[in-house]
Parts: structure tokens; sequence; C-alpha cells
């Protein structure tokens, strides 16, 4: 794998940090600004719609732009961002802040899988996009946990400055490492970026991404009280179990960025048919605390293991305008995280306990691994009526031209030359 891939998973490392981080220190900021604590979940909030609009919006701005300084334009807004909310004196602008280095998110993420895919040869490109994804994962692992005690110790501020200065080390390794990779023909055009989200097969993909990852963060995002009040953890405990989830999370990617390469859609089945079957059986180990930690693991492997195939796909199925299509799937990740949140919210709001959010998960990866089979079983029809049509077309081909004619067409041919050559 190339150097450029480590500076690529610096730049998602500290992206990583900064999108989690804030979910462990929202006590600490609500208390500096005097606001409440569901108040102060509007950080979350903002950021993941910053995530899902910026995707989008900062692709098509970029489309004139060669890609390594669109990473590098990408990496300083996010700096920018940071640093606003290091010093924001208002809670308004710490928002903003928030927003700001949410924007640089989703095309960072886009556009570095499709630079990250062209670094390698074709059959290890899904695990290029693996080994950039490798800093989002351990970010939970290292930077979070991390930044989460700094920010309960020194002050949270002190935490998204050294966010911010991680991101100056991705931004200089990016200019450093990352080759200036030849335009696509003609340009990146919006027109042709567009035409990619036709292909019913990107839209299967995405919809993949949204309920497939959606599926992990319906039960994540209520861990706390979930461990608390069924596994009968300690509140100081969840952020070892949020550990594991990292760690479950680095192994997935690794593992899914592998095999994804040599048999892609047989990969997002099993991933998600175990994820479905995990979470299901997740209402059961939640009630022992042995239990609960190994199926936490097990959701983050399985989770993120749909996470390179899931993106190699729509590059693939996008081949020839993947930028946008790229970026527009790292959005679908945050737009399934907020949908999924909004669906377990409600289930325990009815009154159907702690738990019930795992089932509303299950549901949602059974359904990602429906589309799934849906998007075999249309890619293998569309390979038979190619092939048919091959045949046919052979089968129409005039005498001599499908390489048996040699002795009736080569009288023609030499007819043809004048007799002096």
């Amino acid at each position: 794998m190339p150097l450029a891939l480590l500076a690529l998973a610096v730049g998602a490392f500290g992206i990583g940090t900064t999108e989690f981080v804030i979910m462990g220190l929202l006590p600490e900021v609500a208390g500096t600004y005097g606001v409440s604590i569901p108040l102060a979940g509007f950080l979350v909030t903002g950021y993941a719609l910053g995530v899902v609009l910026g995707a989008p919006l900062m692709t098509v701005l970029g489309t004139r732009i060669p890609r390594k300084r669109m990473l590098m334009l990408l990496m300083g807004l996010f700096i920018v961002g940071n640093v606003l909310s290091a010093l924001a004196p208002a809670f308004g602008i710490m928002l903003a802040g928030r927003v700001v280095a949410s924007l640089a998110h989703g095309a960072f993420f886009g556009i570095g899988a499709v630079v990250a895919a062209e670094l390698v040869a074709p059959e290890k490109k899904a695990g290029a996009i693996a080994m950039m994804f490798t800093g989002l994962t351990v970010a939970n692992v290292v930077g979070v946990p991390l930044g989460t005690l700094v920010g309960q110790t020194v002050g949270w501020r002190v935490t998204f400055l050294v966010v911010a200065a991680l991101g100056v080390v991705g931004l200089l390794g990016i200019a450093r490492l990352v080759p200036e990779l030849p335009r696509p023909e003609g340009g990146v055009r919006i027109r042709r970026e567009l035409a990619a989200f036709r292909n019913v097969q990107v839209l299967l993909a995405m919809a993949m991404t949204v309920l497939g990852f959606g599926g992990v963060f319906a039960a994540i995002t209520y861990i706390t009280p979930m461990m608390t009040n069924v596994a009968g953890f300690a509140d100081s405990s969840v952020t070892w179990l949020l550990v594991l989830f990292g760690l479950g999370m680095v192994a997935g990617n690794l593992i899914g960025g592998r095999y994804a390469d040599r048999a892609l859609m047989p990969m997002l089945y099993v991933a998600l048919g175990a994820l479905a079957v995990t979470l299901a059986v997740f209402t059961l180990t939640a009630h022992t605390k042995a239990g609960a930690a190994v199926t936490v693991v097990l959701i983050g492997a399985l989770g993120f293991a749909t996470v390179p195939p899931l993106q190699k796909r729509v590059l693939d199925q996008a081949a020839g305008a993947p930028t946008l299509a790229s970026a527009v799937n790292i959005g679908a990740f945050n737009l399934g995280n907020a949908l999924a949140a909004w669906l377990g919210g409600l289930v325990i709001a009815a009154g159907l306990g702690w738990t019930a959010p795992n089932w509303v998960g299950a549901a949602l990866a059974a359904s990602a691994l429906v589309l799934a089979l849906v998007s075999g079983a249309l890619e293998r029809r569309t390979a038979r009526r190619a092939a048919h049509g091959d045949r046919d077309a052979d089968a129409l081909a005039p005498t001599g031209t499908a390489g048996t004619a040699g002795t009736a067409g080569a009288p023609r041919a030499s007819a043809a030359v004048p007799a002096h050559h």
C-alpha cells in the first residue's frame, strides 16, 4: 500500500475524533455555555446534518479543482472549524464551528476514497479504501477516549485545539505524500457526475449504506442507558465498552476491505446477514455483562465490515464519474445514523424498553440485506442478457467473420492489393 494512504488515514483520524468526541464532552460544553444537555446535543445533530449537506455541496464546488488540492482545502476547512469551536465565546459560534468542520467530512472521505482507489491496482481498491477508513475506526479506539479524557481534565477547548493540530498534520501529509493524480478525461463535469444517480445499482448501494450502518447506530446511540440499566455496568465502564466497539470497527474494516477485493457481493451478504442476527440477539445478551461486551465488539466489526465493500460498490457502479457519488455515499452513512437514532428513540419513548432499539437495528440491517440480494440478482440478470446478446451476435455474424472463414475471405483480401506490392 502506498505511503500516501497514511496521510489520508491521519486526516480521517482527525475527522473521526472530532465527530464522536463531542458525545463524551456534552456535559462540560453545556456547563460552559449555561445551556441544557439536550440543547448541547444540537452540536451532534448539526454536525451530522452538515455532513449530509456538505458532501454533495463541497464536491460540486470542487469539480474544477485537482483532487489533491481539494483534499488540502478540505483539511484547511476542517482546521478552521475546530479552531473556531475551541475559541467560541458563545454557544451559537461553537455550533457554527461544528458545522464548518462537518462540511469537510463527506467530501474528504468521498474524494479520498476515489484517490485511494486510484493509487493501487484494481484488485486492491477495496483494501486501499479500508486503509484510509482505518483512521476513522482507530479514532474511536484512541482519539475519542483520549480526547474525552483531555476534555474532562484540562478542558474541552484543549481537545478541539488538539484535533485542529491533527488536521495540520494531515494537511502536511497530503501535501507531501499524495501525488498529483491526472484529472479524469474531460475533467469532472457536474452533468456526468449527476448521471451516475440514474444507475439503479448506485442508488441500491446508497440505500444499503443508509439501512446497514443505520442498524449499527440504532443500538450504539443508546448504548449508555442500555449498558447501565440493563447489563448493570457502572457509568465509568461505558468508555471501555466504546473502546471495544472501536476495536471491532478496526477489525471489521480491515477484514471487509480484504475480502471485498475477492468477492464483494458475497462479503456484503455475509456481513449484513450476520449483523441483523447479532443485533437481534443483543436484546438477550444485553442482560449480562460478558454477553453484552462480546456483542458490542461483534456489532462494531460486522457494521464496519460493510463500509469498504459498499464504498467500492458505489465507485464501481459510478465508474467514469465516481466523485460525487462517493461523497454522497459518505453522507448516506450519517443519514443512516440520524434515522436510526430517531427510530430508536421512538421505540424507547413508546415504553418498549432500553433494548428495543436493537430490534430496530436488526430490521434495518435485514432490509439492507434484502436490497443487497436484489442488487446481486439484477447484476446477474444483466450479465446473462449481455452474454445472450453476444451469442446472438455471433450467430448472426456473416460466414468468415467468426475466425473460421480464412479461405473464403482471403482471395478477396488479396485481390484488393495491387500486384506490384
